[in-house]
This record gives C-alpha cells, structure tokens and sequence, in this order.
C-alpha cells in the first residue's frame, strides 16, 4: 500500500514510518522544509512537499495514496484553538479527496476533554461542549468520513505519548522541576494521566490503517491513568529534588500553561481497541520508561 503520512517526521510519525516500511508498505512524508525531506530519505520514505495549511498539497498527496495516516498537528498551546481549527480543515481537504474510494484514513485524536472524571472508553463520543475538547469537530468530521466511502477511524493519544526524544507535557515538567527546585503536584495529586509509549502507538496506526472498520474510535494507551503525584514523584528522584504538593490556584503561575493539564483528571481504558485490532503495547510503561533516565540526561 502507498501511504501518505502527515507528521511524518514529527515524535510519533517518524516511529510510523518504519512500522509501515517494514511491513512492506511505501511511505510518502509530507514535508515543508528540506530537512524534513532529508530524514524522510534517511528513513527510506519519498517527501512530498507541502504544509499542513497547504490543502492543495494535503489533496495532491491523498490522491495519489493508497490510505493516508494523519499525525500532524500544529502543537501551540499559545493559541490551540487556531492549531484545532487547521486540523480540522486539513482532515476535511483529505477526506474530500478520499470521498467514495473506500480507501483507509487514519485521523489522530486526543483522549483528554472526552470525559473528564471517569474512564473515557471508545464508545465515549467526542462532545465539542467538553470543556477542553478542541479537537472534537476534527474527530466528528473524520468519522463523518465513514458515511461518504472513506474507512475513516480514529486514533485517540494520551496526554503523555512518552519514549526517548519526547518533547511533550512530560519533558515540560521536568523543565519546571528544574526551574522551580520541586517536583510538584495540585492537591492530592490523584488526578490520573493514561499513558503510551511512542513504538506501541505507532504499531497501532499500522493497524488501523491495515484493519480498522469504518467509523471506528481506537485508543492508543497502555497506562490507564498514572496518578499525577506519582509522575511528580519519579520526575523528583530523577532530578534529586523535592516533590511537593501545591494548591489549585497555584497551579498556573508554578506550571505556566500546563496548569490547566497538570489538574485534569482523564483515565481511559483500551480494552475494545486491543480485542477488535490485537493489539497488545510491549514497551515500558511510562514510570518504567522514567527510572530508565534518559529523561534526565538533557
């Protein structure tokens, strides 16, 4: 199969493209700059240029697809509504060229915002009016997909997709702990993150883009929900510093913008994905994955 990959070089892309290369499949990145087509040579992937905001070049390259993986979001927490709202228009431009071919496209979504407080299943639909779920209007228009003759489904990611070369909300932690001499949590923290390893997820895009039903909802996650104070507790012995507790209106000025998440309660299961798709994660789980150290090494 000749698929096109957004986000092809990104943390959980660049982990794709061998999943799909070595089970024979063809890869074609997108790629906006030359570095990106040069890691994507590198790889043993073709680079087809273009941008997320490029629709032209996004239709260009799903036309000439056999299935398309979508994994490329623009990650600006300063303006996240904007970054959802490019999403959304990029996975529209790619269904609209998918419409009627039957032709698999495997969109990525987020688990937090779906049901704050309880353990969000894949039967929980995605509500626009949860507060936090951005995404949502991008996971609807990508199941849409399924009533127009697309195998659309949707990959849910975890709030801590970890491994080496993580760049996300767990090395942003790390830096405040630095920062600020503590490793802190709000309250309690008994507040639960659900967690995968990066080589997990990307075995599950393979498979969904190789299996998965039209209109199907997936959740890439191995830890159901890490307590909060426990993640604050393995950053502080990796840094040798104090894990301390702290108040809920202290939250945003000690983690800047991550506050809002270092408080959000958001456990899932995966147990519908791993029957439906025989999918079984193998790596380290995330407090495993932190005791290794490479967290701590830069």
């Amino acid at each position: 199969m000749r698929v096109f990959v957004t986000g092809a070089t990104g943390f959980i892309g660049s982990a794709v493209v061998p999943q799909l290369l070595d089970a024979g499949h063809t890869v074609v990145g997108l790629a906006r700059s030359e570095g990106a087509v040069a890691a994507l040579a590198a790889a043993g992937a073709d680079a087809h240029r273009g941008a997320l905001d490029d629709l032209d070049s996004l239709r260009s390259g799903a036309d000439a697809a056999d299935g398309v993986i979508h994994a490329a979001f623009i990650h600006d927490f300063s303006d996240y509504a904007a970054a959802s709202l490019t999403d959304l228009r990029a996975i529209e431009a790619i269904g609209e060229t998918l419409a009627g071919s039957g032709r698999p496209f495997v969109v990525t979504s987020g688990i937090a915002g779906v049901s704050p407080g309880r353990v969000a299943t894949e039967e929980d639909a995605a509500d626009p009016a949860v507060p936090g779920a951005l995404r949502a209007p991008s996971e609807q228009a990508a199941l849409a997909l399924a009533e127009r003759g697309v195998r659309a489904s949707v990959v849910r990611l975890p709030l801590s997709v970890h491994g080496l070369g993580d760049k996300g909300f767990v090395p942003t932690l790390i830096r405040v702990a630095r920062e600020k001499g503590a490793a802190a949590y709000i309250g309690t923290g008994t507040n639960r993150w659900p967690a995968v390893h990066r080589l997990d997820a990307a075995r599950l895009f393979r498979l969904a883009l190789e299996t998965a039903p039209a209109g199907s909802r997936l959740h890439g996650v191995d830890d159901e929900g890490v307590p909060f104070r426990d993640i604050a507790g393995a950053i502080g012995e990796g840094l040798g510093v104090p894990v301390t507790s702290i108040a809920a209106d202290e939250a945003i000025d000690h983690f800047g913008w991550l506050g809002t998440f270092a408080v959000t309660d958001v456990p899932a299961t995966s147990t519908l994905t791993r029957e439906r798709l025989d999918w079984h994660p193998k790596e380290p789980d995330l407090l495993t994955d932190l005791a290794e150290g490479h967290y701590f090494r830069t």
